[in-house]
């Protein structure tokens, strides 16, 4: 019979990991590194389900195994190609029958399988376990267009251990935030792609996770994240409004007319009717740069009412004129010489003799 591993020897085993729910479970949230390994079809799942409800166990075992049996071929084929090592790694639900099934079938078919105890159950649970822990974070602020996204990539290549937030989220963090990326995922999905990198980092060297607010997009921050995040020290970049005005454009400059449209509509009430009217007729007109002119006096205004609301100083590093790699080498050099809480009193002077 297949052997049960606890959540940690299951991650840390060898072989694919076989995810046997159904294609919408899998869809909603999945173990990252899992393939879609469907036991049954969304419609299957839900005509056994019914048949448990109003027939009983047996009849559902029975019809489970009337729908699953004419597939067995089909499983073990796909399980060598995924597997050519007959090495792998099984999950359900619950750690029920769904994996207990598949693992049997797949045995036979001389593959060592392990089942993950507890299931996807239990690796969520594994997921709010590893996202309270605790571990030493920075956060990097800036106003928008300032180019934090870039400059963590930059601090990343660096050696840096940085969680990229929007990166996860497949969003920038504002109204224009999805445009010309993937779709986002589940807020579920969301918390087991961010527990995954969590899990990496060790607890000696900061952590740079850019501020946030609780949502990138449609997807939140775990409260067991953002509750350490809240309570980061934190350095905040500068830029000219010229160059974050050139990255805006940059950025947003191949999105359509009719998103970058739908995308300022949907601040309509925040920005207020004239200038969101303004700013769609500088968008029509080709004139990008106006429009982002007007939009980003109301994200500086957001910006700093939510810096407010932080009981401690701000140290503001100046990287006007830098590029991305610059800065953060900038930032590099600073966190290793002097540590973020010693600029609150004179951040413009540790900034100019840092600076390259």
């Amino acid at each position: 019979m297949p052997k049960p591993l606890d959540i940690d020897d299951f991650l840390q085993g060898s072989g694919p990991i076989l995810d046997v729910r159904s294609p919408g479970e899998y869809g909603r949230g999945h173990i990252p590194s899992a393939v879609s390994f469907p036991l049954f079809t969304d419609d299957e799942r839900a005509h056994v389900g019914t048949c448990y409800k109003q027939v009983g166990r047996e009849a559902a075992v029975e019809l489970g195994f009337d729908i699953a049996g004419p597939k067995c071929g089909e499983f073990v084929r796909a399980a060598k190609a995924l597997a050519p090592d007959y090495q792998l790694r099984v999950h359900c639900w619950r750690g029920g029958m769904r994996s207990g099934g598949i693992g049997w079938i797949l045995e036979l078919a001389g593959f060592t399988v392990h089942l993950l105890d507890g299931g996807y159950k239990a690796y969520r649970h594994w997921v709010r376990e590893t996202l309270a822990t605790p571990k030493p974070i920075l956060i990097l602020g800036g106003m928008t267009g300032s180019g934090k996204t870039q400059i963590l990539q930059k601090l990343a290549a660096l050696g840096e251990p940085v969680l990229d937030l929007e990166g996860l989220a497949n969003h920038r963090g504002s109204s224009f935030g999805a445009l010309l990326l993937p779709p986002q995922p589940s807020t579920e999905h969301y918390e087991n792609l961010l527990a995954e990198q969590w899990a990496q980092f060790g607890d000696e060297r900061s952590i740079w996770v850019e501020a946030e607010s609780r949502r990138v997009g449609t997807c939140r921050i775990p409260d067991e994240l953002f509750v350490q995040m809240d309570a980061a020290p934190a350095v905040e970049v500068v830029r000219s409004v010229d160059e974050r005005l050139d990255l805006l454009v940059e950025i947003y400059g191949e999105a359509s007319t009719e998103e970058l449209v739908a995308a300022t509509e949907r601040i309509r009430k925040r920005l207020g009717g004239d200038r969101t009217q303004t700013a769609i007729h500088h968008i029509q007109s080709g004139n990008l740069r106006e429009a982002c002119a007007i939009i980003l006096d109301y994200y500086d205004r957001a910006y700093r009412h939510d810096l407010e609301r932080r009981p401690r100083n701000i140290p503001q590093i100046d990287i006007s004129g830098l590029t991305p790699a610059a800065s953060a080498h900038y930032l590099h050099l600073i966190e290793k010489i002097s540590h973020v809480d010693a600029l609150d009193d004179a951040p413009l002077e540790a900034s100019k003799e840092l600076r390259p």
